[in-house]
């Protein structure tokens, strides 16, 4: 069955995942009082929906609230306004109680695994913490749990007793996985889970990620910054500007003909395979503005080779230019 079926049948699925104008927003304090000054707008009115059984790729320069994103929708961090659904149920409107017991099907693997593991706990008791606090059966249970978790991901029954010093970061970063799917869940937020590792050792995850999802029908948030990961893993991909999503769109048609001009800056710096072929690069003026002062209107019109008025007066709705692609650009019909 090839990647395009794959994707049409993941088209016919239910939402699992809907998010619904996300907003967060860090206060900044100041003064002697330590008042409100200011605040950060980190996510600003974001949308989208996840398939069951689908990667939806959520790609953007660091600073964009990409993983913010992430966090929020598991209400890690305490959402500004939005909802967000999972299974039909709205996860800030749960008590505790309830948001415990729906923690179960959503699980997050960090993006620095050593950071995320305890380092005075051998890692089989940190797979097997989750398993404690949730109830999951007795003890000899648990550990038949964490043997297997370990297994999925490659390593052995011996390495649940080291600690995390004494792995490698591919192999800190395969523990991870393990933690998370030790629960049984049935969405995973991935947050740069292969950024900090070496390209070879990035390959190795990406497959494991892959053949867990096949395996286990898993639902994922792969969050990155690299549009060639992200090209290789996800059935579609959003795209990231300043707290906003700027395109969101298959992986084959994102990658074909990107609608919005900041996503196209993105595509151009992506290194070919040819070595006696060169990709015309997009340059961009400027850097990228505060999330404490955005731009009126469009966000991305400062540093945009598009330019006109209307993009410095009236923000560009998402909207869906051709079908199941979405662009927030006034003038993304020129680019079909």
């Amino acid at each position: 069955m090839t990647d395009q079926t794959n994707f049409k049948d993941k088209q016919s699925s239910r939402d699992i995942v809907v998010v619904e104008n996300l907003v967060k927003y860090y206060p900044v304090y100041g003064g002697v009082f330590r008042r409100e000054v200011d605040q950060v707008q980190a996510v600003d009115d974001v949308s989208f929906t996840i398939k069951e059984g689908e990667t939806l790729g959520l790609v953007g320069e660091s600073g964009c609230g990409k993983t913010t994103v992430g966090h929020t929708m598991l209400k890690l961090r305490e959402p500004t306004s939005g909802s967000v659904f999972f299974d039909g149920a709205d996860i800030f409107q749960l008590s505790n109680k309830e948001l415990k017991a729906l923690r179960r099907k959503m699980q997050i693997v960090f993006q620095d695994p050593y950071a995320s593991l305890d380092p005075r706990l051998p890692v089989g008791e940190s797979i097997a913490e989750g398993l404690k606090i949730h109830g999951v059966g007795n003890n000899k249970e648990r550990v038949d749990i964490v043997l297997e978790a370990l297994k999925n991901v490659g390593l052995e029954d011996y390495h649940a007793h080291r600690y995390p010093h004494e792995f490698s970061g591919g192999q800190r970063q395969r523990i991870g996985i393990a933690r998370a799917l030790a629960l049984n869940p049935k969405f995973v937020v991935l947050d740069e889970p292969v950024s900090a590792l070496d390209v070879s050792i990035q390959a190795q995850v990406l497959n494991i990620l892959k053949d867990l999802q096949k395996e286990f029908d898993l639902t994922y948030l792969f969050v990155a910054h690299n549009l060639a990961v992200v090209e290789h893993i996800s059935d579609r991909v959003a795209v990231m500007y300043l707290g906003k999503i700027a395109e969101l769109a298959s992986r084959e048609n994102l990658f074909r003909k990107p609608l919005h001009p900041y996503t196209q800056a993105l595509m151009s710096a992506i290194p070919l395979p040819d070595p006696t072929k060169k990709r015309e690069r997009i340059i961009l003026d400027g850097d990228v503005p505060s999330p404490l002062n955005p731009p009126f209107g469009c966000r991305f019109h400062p540093r945009c080779p598009y330019v006109e008025n209307i993009c410095g007066r009236d923000e560009p709705e998402l909207r869906e230019i051709e079908s199941g692609h979405f662009a927030a650009c006034h003038f993304a019909e020129k680019f079909i």
